[in-house]
């Protein structure tokens, strides 16, 4: 899908949000204060429940979604947040592929006092998108004081933390390649992984750790225990741009669990 192409699709889903009303009763939204762990970090969450039929997006929402952007500045005695996402699921909009959740999403945060052993003001300010017949972007503020004397782990927090994808010494994974052949908007990159099946239709997601870049989002397809994927990747200012292997990350997403792939070295 070309760059513009994309544009397009997203603002005409977005265009029809004025007509959508109040939000009220699809989209709830709060913090979770957590426990203090024995490491001296914070165990928090962001917990969203949405209405039947509604859906938010993961960190990479794929074709046509709107990528999760936080903000922690407002907050006290706070050296970092550090977000683990639950294995997502892969839907469809407006013909369109989507990574993201319904029902009820709970994201973990692991909090770095600056202080040990103080309480922590938590003071978030996030943007997301929520779509059913029309796609919203929301910006929802978040307050919560994270008191250190509690030290109890809250049950939902830790399942969340569990449903995360697995790694790749988890999930047995063999050989990964990428190669890069350029284009005229930017690169086409191949993605090979050596992977044993995770069941149902596999989708495998690409993400550079570069907002600027956007990632089309290739088909994925096996032979044998190969799994592979074609994806473009254009600047979203049309500028010339480069990777570094390291940072990429590749996502696997199958009917029985994910898998979560650092790096990817020359093919």
């Amino acid at each position: 899908m070309k760059w513009t192409t994309f544009l397009g699709a997203i603002l005409a889903v977005l265009t029809p949000a004025v007509m959508a009303g109040s939000l009220d009763d699809a989209v709830e939204t709060r913090l979770l204060p957590g426990w203090r762990a024995p490491d001296g970090r914070h165990m928090a969450a962001i917990e969203v429940t949405l209405a039947k039929g509604w859906k938010t997006y993961w960190r990479a929402p794929g074709d046509a979604g709107i990528p999760p952007r936080f903000d922690w500045r407002g907050s006290d005695n706070l050296a970092g947040v550090e977000i683990t996402w639950p294995t997502p699921d892969v839907m469809s909009q407006d013909g369109m592929q989507v990574i993201g959740y319904s029902g009820r999403v709970i994201l973990p945060l692991a909090i770095l006092p600056k202080r040990q052993g103080r309480d922590v003001q938590l003071s978030g300010s996030i943007d997301f998108g929520v779509c059913k017949d029309v796609c919203l972007p929301l910006n929802v503020s978040l307050e919560q004081v994270l008191h250190s004397d509690v030290t109890k782990p809250t049950p939902s927090i830790a399942a969340a933390m569990a449903d995360r994808p697995y790694s790749s010494r988890e999930a047995k994974v063999g050989r990964v390649r990428c190669r890069f052949a350029p284009t005229l908007e930017g690169l086409q990159l191949t993605t090979e992984v050596d992977l044993p099946h995770i069941g149902g239709a596999e989708v495998m997601i690409i993400e550079t750790g570069n907002p600027q870049i956007w990632v089309a989002q290739g088909k994925t397809s096996r032979n044998g225990k190969r799994l592979s994927t074609v994806s473009e990747l254009v600047h979203v200012e049309g500028r010339a741009f480069s990777l570094n292997r390291s940072g990429l990350r590749i996502t696997v997403i199958g009917a029985s669990h994910a898998v979560d792939i650092q790096g990817c070295p020359a093919g």
